[in-house]
């Protein structure tokens, strides 16, 4: 009767023990925009549905993408995270089978003479039911076994199976951080190699300048010595001239930086990158179609990535609350026992046994309290991270986008604002020779010709960033490469 009642009230601890609430979920966040912004239509279609081969029509920087994308090491990096998680998957899903281990052992133990196993075997040895082979070595006794020892965690509540989803749920996401890679990696390539189209572009108007420059100072110097130009003016040209000069020099070294920045995401050694034609060459689409915001969903793999692994929070949860109910664990032996290793392999040696225990934390649940605290904060961490996604990922469509249109514009006004300038020192040459411009003018005029050149090539490579930036954004130049580990 007092060993019911004890039964009782140890089921009654091992219940209690098992409560635990479930966690409050976060604040749901805020419904994503229809529409990208009140100049962009909401379309189905996307430039990002495009592969990048055909996304970007010059031939060079298609090579330089296909090279990259074999070659980095942050995509090799990548693949080996994959085989991380894939292994993680493997050890989660073996953990619902039973381990089986063979066992070879041998020991002895030296009983002492007022103990019960030493007491036990003097007298079963005295015992005339016992022979030759069956009385017990004394006084140490020996103990042989070959067999197979299993244990077997029967997953009565579901976290184990918790434990795979949540490791399949990484690999998942693993998978897409290797295409998030990718896609940084193919707007990261362009976006160096229209860097260098522009600088190969300023530094040809900045040698133009320098030659006319040059050609300027010479004739100053020459009217200086007939008297109709002072040294001031000459210093003045010369000034001009080695502040152009100067300018080439600092662009030769941003080329080399960027040449060299270009050939390490190739995952090859510094070296020269041949380029297609000149940037004001290239062509830009009239019209940029960014689809609706929704899509973002399907596309994006950073925002795929936070949906995956807030799906691998959730499983942890999961499987931290089951941790509080009882566990079932069968631990299975069979094989060959005998303390002389002259009996060890008798038919009479086979021996076999089983254990079934179920067990539940009753008092200092702190570890497993601590586990499910962490678990449930980690689960909330990754709903912020999904949702700050959506927020990145819709604030830098519509900002590429919406930078492309006033960019566009931009360009055209300096382009009309350069051929005014080149007008203007046109004239001011013709005037300064005339007597009727001062040599400052002619200066003046020179270096608004050469600022809004450059700033007119800088417009053109802001251009094509932003088209690259919207592309990535978009979640565009993966799928190509998905299918290629």
């Amino acid at each position: 009767m007092l060993s019911q009642r004890l039964y009782f009230l140890l089921s009654l601890l091992l219940l209690a023990g098992c409560k635990v609430a479930e966690p409050t979920p976060p604040r749901a966040a805020a419904v994503l925009p229809a529409q990208y912004g009140p100049a962009a239509a909401a379309d189905s279609a996307s430039v990002a549905e495009r592969p990048w081969r055909e996304f970007f029509a010059d031939a060079r920087l298609v090579s330089l993408i296909d090279t990259a994308l074999q070659n980095n090491l942050d995509v090799r990096m990548a693949v080996q995270r994959i085989e991380q998680a894939r292994a993680s998957v493997v050890a989660a899903r073996g953990a619902l089978f039973p381990t089986v281990s063979g066992v070879t052992a041998a020991g002895f133990d030296r009983w002492g003479k007022y103990t019960l196993n030493g007491v036990g075997n003097y007298d079963t040895n005295l015992s005339p039911n016992i022979r030759g082979d069956q009385r017990i070595p004394n006084p140490a006794t020996p103990d042989y076994f070959l067999g197979l020892r299993s244990t077997w965690e029967i997953d009565l509540w579901g976290r184990l199976r918790q434990r795979r989803q949540a490791a399949y749920a990484r690999l998942l996401a693993t998978e897409q951080g290797r295409y998030l890679v990718t896609t940084s990696l193919v707007a990261q390539v362009a976006s160096l190699y229209y860097e260098l189209l522009a600088l190969d572009s300023e530094l040809d108007v900045l040698v133009r300048n320098a030659r006319l420059q040059e050609r300027a100072l010479e004739i100053v110097q020459v009217q200086k010595t007939g008297g109709r130009a002072t040294e001031l003016a000459v210093q003045q040209f010369t000034a001009q001239m080695l502040r152009t000069q100067s300018l080439e020099q600092q662009v030769r070294q941003r080329i080399v930086r960027a040449e060299n920045e270009l050939n390490q995401l190739l995952g090859r050694y510094p070296q020269r990158v041949v380029r297609g034609a000149p940037i004001r060459q290239q062509a830009l689409p009239d019209s940029v179609a960014a689809g609706v915001p929704t899509r973002l969903l399907l596309r994006r793999p950073d925002i795929r990535q936070a949906e995956l692994e807030l799906t691998a929070t959730r499983a942890d949860v999961a499987a931290a609350r089951a941790a509080f109910l009882p566990s079932l664990t069968i631990t299975p032996y069979v094989g060959l026992n005998a303390y002389r290793t002259s009996l060890l392999f008798q038919p009479q040696s086979v021996a076999f046994g089983l254990l079934a225990g179920l067990a539940a934390p009753v008092f200092n649940r702190s570890q497993i309290k601590a586990d499910y605290q962490r678990a449930t904060a980690t689960e909330r961490e990754a709903v912020f991270a999904y949702q700050k996604a959506l927020q990145t990922g819709f604030r830098e469509v519509h900002t590429n986008l919406s930078g492309l249109a006033y960019f566009r514009r931009a360009y055209a006004f300096k382009q009309q604002e350069v051929a005014s300038l080149n007008r203007a020192v046109e004239a001011s040459n013709s005037l300064y020779v005339a007597n009727r411009a001062t040599y400052l003018e002619v200066i003046t005029a020179q270096r608004n010709v050469l600022d809004a050149e450059l700033e007119a090539t800088q417009l053109r490579k802001e251009q094509f960033q932003l088209l690259i930036e919207l592309y990535r954004a978009l979640g565009g130049g993966w799928e190509a490469a998905a299918t290629n580990p």
